[in-house]
């Protein structure tokens, strides 16, 4: 039995230093994006204090620029629920995604704390695990990612107006980046991949430009995609029963 509980420990330590070293790049990505959130914090009221608390307990940039916004514009707290629960709506999908990438034998608890941390970044990394994901692996990459959004939100309000708007808006380009290194190994390796992808940024495009669709917020037309794009993708090209048991064992 301690031999089992050493080999586990180990495990876990393992897992967690890879998650570490995988949230560095994703971390840094953040901090300099949070520059930006940083500036629409200030204009809603907060302070470096209350924008590193924001963002330290909601790892949201879409959400929490919209919560922000409404908060600018002295919205009431119900409205503040409504409008961030909708801008994060695509992360139900994605935990319920990693819900069943998770260790059946792994506790409610780890569960909660996998939840806590799920970005559309740190998700992308967590797919890429083969076999079950160890949740130590997701405290790794999220100690290290979580802080530094954290942080870099709290400098851009101090920095606030004393950095010009065009070196703002230029920040903001850099998770774009960060998640397009995320996509395009797999893409280079997969013909499949690459051509779901091809087919995901041009429907992502043509939805925002659609009469009755683009009449819909942004989180709203991405779950519509997700679910459509995914539920097409399992249909036409479903995985190989044997690479699913080869990827699990």
């Amino acid at each position: 039995m301690g031999n089992e509980s050493k080999m586990k420990n180990r495990s876990d330590g393992q897992a967690f230093r890879e998650g570490f070293r995988d949230g560095i790049p994703i971390g840094l990505g953040y901090f300099a994006v949070a520059f930006a959130l940083g500036v629409a914090a200030r204009s809603a009221g907060l302070n470096p204090l209350q924008g590193f608390m924001a963002s330290i307990t909601c790892l949201a940039s879409a959400g929490q620029y919209a919560g922000f916004t409404v908060i600018a514009a002295r919205a009431s707290y119900l409205e503040i629920a409504v409008i961030t629960l909708v801008a994060n709506a695509r992360y139900l999908l994605m935990s319920t995604a990693l819900s069943q990438k998770i260790d059946p034998r792994r506790s409610l608890l780890h569960r909660f704390g996998v939840a806590w941390f799920v970005t559309d970044e740190i998700f992308a990394i967590e797919t890429r695990q083969k076999g079950h994901l160890n949740p130590f692996y997701t405290y790794g990459a999220g100690a290290f990612a979580a802080p530094m959004w954290a942080s870099g939100t709290a400098i851009g309000i101090m920095a606030g107006n004393l950095m010009p708007g065009r070196i703002v808006s230029a920040l903001s380009v850099a998770l774009f980046g960060m998640f397009l290194a995320v996509i395009i190994p797999p893409a280079r390796k997969d013909k499949v991949i690459l051509a779901l992808v091809a087919v995901s940024f041009a429907a992502s495009f043509a939805a925002a430009r659609l009469p009755w669709i683009s009449t819909l917020s942004s989180g709203t037309r991405i779950i519509l995609l997700t679910v459509v794009l995914a539920a097409l993708a399992a249909l036409l090209f479903p995985h190989p029963s044997e690479d699913t048991k080869e990827d699990l064992g």
